[in-house]
C-alpha cells in the first residue's frame, strides 16, 4: 500500500501530550498502511522515547532524536521532511488531538486542485497564555476527539483563533495578498517534495514564533494555494505557556523576516496584527513581493 501523507510531529519533554496526539493517530478513518508518523525530538530529557515505542505496534512509527542544544524546533521539523516516505507533509504539534477524518481531509485538499496546496486544519482550544485552561481539560476527552470536537463545535465554544481572519475574508481566502499569515503547524500540510524545494524550514529560528509564518512566505512564493479545510479538525489541548514571553521571542523572530526580505509586505510583520496586515496591504496599494523585487532587480540592473 502506498504512503500518501507523512506525519511530522516534533516535540521536547511532552511526553504526554505526545502519547494524546499518536492515540489520535491511531484512529483515524484513513488506513493505516497508507500515513506514516515521524517524531522528531529536540533533546527531550523525560521519557518521549518510551512513549513513542509503546505505540510501536499500532503506527507505521519512526523515532528521531538529536541532541539538546537548545530551541531547535526548526531543524527538528526539517528532520522529518527529510526522512518522509509520504507525498504530503502534515505537520502537527505534541498536544494536538486530530479528528479521526483529519489526515483523509488534508489528503482531499490537496487532491481538489491542480498546482500545490498548502492546506491550513482547524484547530480548536488554542488559547495564547493558557487561558481557560482548567476548563478545557474538564470538557476535552483525549480518548475520544471526534466527540469533543463535535460538542465544541454545537456550543460555540473554544473556536479556532483565527475565526476573526476567516470572518473578515471568508474562508476563500487565497487570493488575498498575504494568505500564508494564518499557516500555523499545529496542523497544517503541503506537499513533501515542495518543502524541500524551497529548503524546509530555516534553521535561524531558535526562538519561538515565525518559523512557521516564514515558511508559509515562501510556499506562497512558490506558487502554493491556501486552502482551510475545516474538516481537518483538531483540538489543541492546554499545556502552560508565557504569552509575554512568546510575543518578546516572535518579536524578534518577524524583524528577522522583515530583513531577510526586505520587502513593504514583509516589514508589516513587526509592528501590526497578522488579522488586519492584508488590509493594511490593500489601503496602501503595496505591490506584492514578487513585484516589489521584480522592481529593484529592473533599478539595479
Amino acid at each position: 500500500m502506498t504512503i500518501a501523507c507523512s506525519v511530522v510531529i516534533p516535540t521536547y519533554n511532552r511526553a504526554e501530550l505526545l502519547a494524546h496526539t499518536l492515540r489520535s493517530l491511531t484512529r483515524q478513518t484513513l488506513p493505516a498502511g497508507r500515513f506514516e508518523v515521524l517524531v522528531s525530538d529536540d533533546g527531550s530529557g523525560d521519557d518521549t522515547a518510551d512513549v513513542v515505542r509503546s505505540f510501536a505496534d499500532r503506527l507505521d512509527l519512526r523515532y528521531f532524536y538529536q541532541e539538546d542544544e537548545g530551541y531547535r524546533l526548526a531543524k527538528a521539523r526539517n528532520v522529518g521532511i527529510r526522512h518522509a516516505r509520504g507525498e504530503v507533509c502534515v505537520m502537527v504539534d505534541s498536544g494536538v488531538l486530530l479528528s479521526s477524518g483529519c489526515l483523509e481531509a488534508h489528503l482531499a485538499a490537496h487532491a481538489a486542485w491542480p498546482g500545490p496546496v498548502a492546506a491550513i486544519g482547524y484547530v480548536y482550544c488554542f488559547n495564547e497564555d493558557n487561558e481557560d485552561a482548567a476548563q478545557m481539560r474538564r470538557v476535552i476527552d483525549v480518548h475520544d476527539p471526534d466527540a469533543t470536537i463535535a460538542l465544541l463545535r454545537d456550543r460555540g465554544q473554544w473556536l479556532d483563533i483565527r475565526e476573526e481572519f476567516y470572518a473578515r475574508y471568508t474562508d476563500e481566502f487565497h487570493d488575498l495578498p498575504a494568505p500564508w499569515l494564518v499557516y500555523w503547524c499545529c496542523n497544517v500540510s503541503a506537499p513533501t517534495g515542495l518543502l524541500r524545494e524551497i529548503g524546509g524550514f530555516d534553521e535561524w529560528f531558535v526562538r519561538w514564533g515565525g518559523e512557521d509564518v516564514e515558511l508559509a512566505y515562501r510556499l506562497h512564493r512558490a506558487g502554493a494555494r491556501f486552502v482551510l479545510s475545516r474538516d481537518a479538525a483538531s483540538i489543541h489541548y492546554p499545556h502552560p505557556k508565557v504569552f509575554k514571553d512568546n510575543i518578546a521571542n516572535a518579536v524578534i523572530n518577524y524583524k528577522y523576516i522583515a530583513e531577510k526580505y526586505g520587502t513593504p509586505i514583509t516589514r508589516l510583520l513587526v509592528d501590526n496584527h497578522f488579522f488586519v496586515i492584508n488590509d493594511i496591504i490593500r489601503e496602501r496599494g503595496l505591490p506584492s513581493c514578487e513585484e516589489y523585487l521584480a522592481g529593484r532587480a529592473v533599478e539595479h540592473a
